[in-house]
């Protein structure tokens, strides 16, 4: 008779949480619009980086000096003032991990980053979760409202993921008026590249107009500058904040040739911007069809579109699949759709024209 096997105890929170759920590939005649990957290939001179970058057998500069050196040149900070990460949701987990613990609170909108709730699990604290508005923006004033003696952060993804929106400068900075000094504001811009409109919340301005320590701006090189496979992210922020991140991180996380390949893509700036401009373009002439074709999108501001199609998601997002459009459907809540290739957008067009509200 076999002994019974007895598993290493888990915490009940964690073995609760769900794994995260990758966008799956697509097939040789399908567009893969699930991942908010850029769909153009590396920037010039990146590959050839990456090649250059062939000692695997060493261990990279822990620091990645030479790319905070470069990124502190471009806002104006001192080098110890950025922290470069694996991808920028390693440094939220890291920021998380150095301020918050059980008994504590993190603050953010919802629907947003689906990566917000396991990563406040992880470390003991409680979600508090604001809704969004009608219109799928941030409601800051019932953010700050939801602020308590036990709030340590409070995360702002703008673009927000997945619904494209963003949040204002102007009620950005009465917005942290409103909160207390000791309280670490993230402001999430992942798809900070690809925003059109003026009068949104930008980092550079508020580390340059508020300068508040208590303000950590975040941004990556997964998506406009096309290096999602390289995971490369970093924080601009008070030295004393990001010395706690750095305290919590994996050590070496960040590649040699992942830094090779930003360094060489900052170099390209000419050649991003233009791309932006595309993908952007393609996002703006996306949104109008779909509106035309019935549906409410919401101002969209990131490289994706948001589809509100409520309890209808996963028979919406079945008729994405069976055209040949993987799509990143919310279960309840909506649709997800990348801005790809150019050839996608009629079919998803197509798509989103016979499945639209009546």
């Amino acid at each position: 008779m076999s002994e019974e096997k007895v598993l290493p105890r888990i915490r009940p929170e964690i073995a609760a949480l769900p794994a995260y759920r990758q966008g799956r590939p697509a097939g040789a005649d399908a567009f893969k619009l699930s991942s908010n990957e850029n769909p153009f290939e590396p920037l010039s001179g990146v590959l050839e980086a990456v090649a250059a970058a062939g000692a695997f057998n060493r261990y990279p500069d822990a620091t990645a000096a030479r790319l905070r050196e470069r990124l502190a040149a471009r806002y104006g900070v001192s080098p110890d003032e950025v922290h470069v990460g694996a991808g920028s949701v390693s440094l939220l987990a890291q920021l998380l991990l150095a301020t918050s613990g059980p008994g504590d609170e993190v603050v953010y909108a919802w629907r947003s980053f689906e990566a917000y709730p396991s990563l406040v699990a992880v470390t003991g604290a409680t979600s508090v979760q604001v809704p969004l508005t009608a219109d799928a923006r941030h409601d800051l004033p019932a953010m700050a409202a939801a602020v308590t003696e036990r709030t340590r952060v409070i995360l702002i993804c703008s673009p927000n993921n997945p619904t494209g929106t963003t949040v204002g400068y102007d009620e950005f900075a009465a917005f942290v008026d409103d909160v207390p000094r000791d309280v670490l504001i993230v402001l999430d811009e992942a798809y900070g590249e690809f925003v059109t409109d003026r009068g949104s919340v930008e980092g550079g301005r508020v580390r340059a107009v508020l300068d508040r320590p208590n303000i950590v701006v975040l941004r990556t090189f997964s998506k406009a500058y096309g290096l999602a496979g390289l995971r490369v992210g970093y924080a601009i922020g008070n030295e004393a904040v990001l010395d706690a991140a750095r305290s919590t991180a994996i050590p070496l996380s960040v590649t040699a040739a992942g830094e090779a390949a930003a360094l060489a893509s900052l170099d390209a700036e000419s050649e991003l911007l233009h791309r932006v401009s595309v993908i952007a373009d393609r996002r703006d002439r996306l949104v109008d069809r779909l509106r035309d074709a019935g549906w409410d999108v919401p101002d969209a501001q990131g490289n994706f579109v948001w589809l509100a199609a409520g309890e209808r998601t996963v028979e919406v997002a079945a008729a994405f699949d069976a055209a040949g459009l993987i799509v990143r459907p919310f279960a309840g809540d909506g649709i997800r759709i990348s801005i790809g290739e150019e050839e996608s957008l009629d079919r998803v067009v197509e798509v989103a024209t016979a499945t639209a509200p009546r």
